[in-house]
């Protein structure tokens, strides 16, 4: 058998069991993994990142930066966009098929051992991704690693990511998601996500809500953690930032050094916002309140980030952008950066989206921008209607088609771009979504141009 097979049949056996949807505040258990592994997640040092939006491309830069200074690092992001081995990356690099191979004959042995105490104690088996989680903290200590950079699942207090203690704690912007599993407000949501924040730990976080900055505050005070908030009268602030050929140049002041114009080849304001909170997440870990970084690993660390699946162009003639945006705060930062980062007159929206987000909020969002919206489906069981999406579309005020699946509507959509040079296509609404238009661009060679 193949390395790569070896590794597949790993993600067959993990999609066995209940899925990430599937959330029980449980941390216990993945903890009695770990433990029984000897704690790998204990011999490296580690970033820990939560938030709502902007927790992956934040992750990416804080890897890449901590990286470009000479260390080995692990960084475990969700979900995939076409692979699951794009997960759990070391060195810049998804997994080797055969580290995954390995990792697993470690683990699996203690599998049916916790399997079976939770089914004695009445519990649940383990889930995908706790297992996926115990499969990368092993990954990474197997390879070895100096700093795991390890983004949150869902929330964060009973994650199973919290299973490792993070040095630093960075919170990107905090907002409504997942309100049936971590709370009805800003307030409740913060106090599960501020739950990563470990004892003496180093705290950094984006601009928040003031309920959310509260619940920060006070998880820091209760374990002795440092705090710095983004903003000009707090701990460090974007100072700069201007549109750059496939990208943008930004200045950060950040809590003890200056980094002036640095190039970030990522689109819209939110990546700037973030790339300051990810160099301040680094100067923490190595260089501390009293010495910055390196400039020019700094500059080398974010001109070297990609962020796959965020305001990411796959085609041109027509100009087609693919965008994770999930939710109302996602496409907020989208339409901003639509806007702000490019000059079309018109856009066609392809839309798709999971039945367990706000619908409506996102079609709002959006719908004032769309000269077109068409109206998808991802594939998946948790997939919205396109229908339903169509309905929102229209009470909205937007020009909206149904297209059965992607491939209808992105050809639908292309069609429509190509009769114009002013006018671009965005596929967004879905993490799934987004995965399959980056396929089909491949595929269909979308950037080779297109003709109607």
């Amino acid at each position: 058998m193949s390395d790569r097979s070896r590794a597949d049949a790993v993600y067959e056996a993990l999609l066995l069991r209940q899925g990430e949807q599937w959330v029980q505040p449980r941390v216990e258990r993945t903890q009695r993994v770990l433990e029984l592994l000897d704690d790998p997640q204990k011999t490296y040092r580690v970033v820990h990142i939560t938030g709502t939006n902007g927790k992956t491309s934040t992750a990416r830069m804080i890897e890449s930066i901590v990286r470009a200074h000479g260390l080995r690092t692990g960084l475990f992001t969700s979900p995939h966009l076409e692979r699951f081995t794009e997960r759990i990356v070391i060195d810049g690099e998804p997994i080797d098929d055969a580290l995954v191979a390995a990792a697993w004959e470690e683990i699996e042995p203690f599998v049916g051992l916790v399997d079976a105490e939770l089914e004695a104690s009445g519990d649940a088996p383990l889930t995908f991704f706790e297992l996926l989680t115990v499969l990368a903290f092993v990954a990474f200590a197997d390879a070895p690693i100096d700093v795991a950079v390890i983004e949150v699942g869902m929330g964060g207090s009973w994650d199973s990511t919290n299973t490792a203690d993070g040095d630093v704690a960075v919170f990107a912007p905090i907002d409504l998601d997942h309100a049936d599993r971590l709370g009805d407000t800003i307030g409740e949501i913060a106090s599960v996500k501020a739950g990563i924040i470990k004892p003496g730990a180093a705290v950094v976080s984006a601009v928040q809500h003031p309920d959310a900055a509260r619940a920060i505050l006070a998880r820091a005070q209760e374990v002795d953690a440092s705090v710095a908030f983004e903003g000009p009268r707090q701990g460090f602030e974007l100072t700069d930032q201007r549109l750059a050929v496939g990208g943008q140049q930004i200045s950060v002041r950040g809590l003890a050094g200056r980094y002036d114009d640095l190039y970030l080849p990522l689109y819209g304001a939110h990546q700037g916002h973030n790339a300051a909170l990810a160099i301040v997440a680094v100067e923490s870990l190595i260089g501390g309140a009293e010495q910055g970084l390196a400039p020019d690993a700094v500059a080398e660390g974010l001109a070297e980030v990609t962020s796959p699946g965020r305001l990411q162009l796959v085609g041109v003639a027509p100009t087609v952008l693919v965008d994770s945006a999930h939710n109302p705060h996602g496409a907020r930062s989208l339409v901003a950066a639509l806007a702000d980062s490019f000059d079309f007159d018109e856009w066609g929206i392809v839309l798709g989206a999971f039945t367990d987000k706000d619908l409506a909020g996102i079609v709002q969002t959006v719908a004032p921008v769309a000269t077109h919206l068409f109206a998808t489906a991802p594939e998946s069981e948790r997939a919205a209607e396109p229908d339903a999406i169509a309905d929102l579309a229209e009470a909205a005020g937007a020009q909206v088609t149904v297209h059965r699946d992607l491939a209808d509507a992105a050809d639908a959509a292309r069609e429509w771009a190509a009769s114009s040079d002013r006018r671009a296509v965005v596929i967004a609404g879905s993490v799934v979504l987004a995965g399959q238009a980056m396929q089909l661009a491949a595929d269909e060679d979308w950037k080779d141009g297109w003709q109607a």
